[in-house]
């Protein structure tokens, strides 16, 4: 019998499996086949610093960088992904040309190669992601990315982290070996999405790490994945991430805009480009031949 299990008190953590682009493509796919993700730190160190200076330009005076702990600081009350500041603030955030344009760099693109073979697509939904501390039962319960993006088996994720990482701050948690299950069922839950997927009896143990800025995770759209609390003071854990697929594999019409949309009325792809210096990436999927 499979259980809605929630509480972090049952699992068990090892830390993540290390992995490096000089392993070789077969090694890492192999990797990738048995575990459902593979862990790559500072694979884009040299790549997120533009990113976290324009998130923490739009969320001053809200958050800011505070060098003596070396991470962003919340400097007011704790807010949630769709309270009103958050909506106020995340339109901006969308809109940041960085967001969107180191998903399609170069040296993106070769990680996302890893396992979805020699040409991707990117899909044009970002998101950015704001862990505030003290806002206890509201992180992203257990879910698989197959089921809120209406993916099959091809499509994959890619998690950045902008900045260090510890413990405290509600770090990305993964179910390894749980994609090879299939899509599970689901129930309502508190936090991010709303709902969490189903977690069998024996699956207690979960793999989890410090992380460092320009570390990636890639993980197959059937992995099991969560966001433990962060339960810090003031720290606020600030990352990205997005969803890519081998060319050709149908994309799910919901995953063609932007990140809450749906939700927050400006937020349409007009309001994204309006600023933009290149104009390279705006629509470029329009001409994807697969999407429904």
């Amino acid at each position: 019998m499979a259980l809605a299990a929630t509480s972090f008190e049952e699992a068990v953590y090892e830390p993540f499996t290390r992995s490096s682009t000089e392993e070789g493509i077969a090694v890492l796919q192999e990797r990738f086949s048995r575990d459902g993700y593979l862990y790559l730190p500072a694979a884009l160190r040299a790549s997120v610093a533009p990113v976290l200076s324009d998130m923490l330009s739009v969320l001053a005076p809200h958050i800011h960088w505070d060098d003596s702990v070396g991470t962003p600081v919340l400097a007011g009350e704790p807010f949630f992904e769709s309270d009103p500041l958050w909506d106020s603030l995340y339109p901006e955030i969308q809109a940041l040309e960085s967001l969107h344009r180191l998903f399609h760099s170069a040296e993106v693109q070769q990680l996302m190669a890893l396992v979805a073979g020699e040409e991707t697509f990117v899909y044009p939904m970002k998101m950015a992601r704001i862990a505030a501390p003290r806002k206890l039962g509201f992180e992203t319960p257990p879910h698989q990315d197959a089921f809120s993006h209406h993916a099959g088996p091809s499509m994959a994720g890619i998690w950045v982290a902008l900045h260090d990482a510890d413990t405290d701050m509600g770090r990305l948690t993964i179910l390894p070996g749980s994609h090879v299950h299939g899509v599970r069922k689901v129930f309502e839950a508190q936090g991010v999405g709303g709902v969490q997927c189903e977690i069998y009896p024996k699956e207690t143990l979960w793999h989890v790490s410090d992380v460092t800025a320009g570390d990636v995770i890639l993980f197959h759209s059937q992995t099991v994945h969560r966001a433990q609390p962060n339960v810090d003071a003031k720290r606020v854990r600030l990352s990205i991430d997005t969803r890519f697929c081998d060319y050709g594999a149908p994309v799910f019409s919901t995953n063609l805009e932007p990140h809450h949309g749906w939700r927050i009325p400006r937020l349409d792809w007009d309001y994204v480009y309006r600023d933009w210096q290149q104009r390279d990436l705006c629509h470029y999927w329009r001409d994807y031949p697969a999407l429904f």
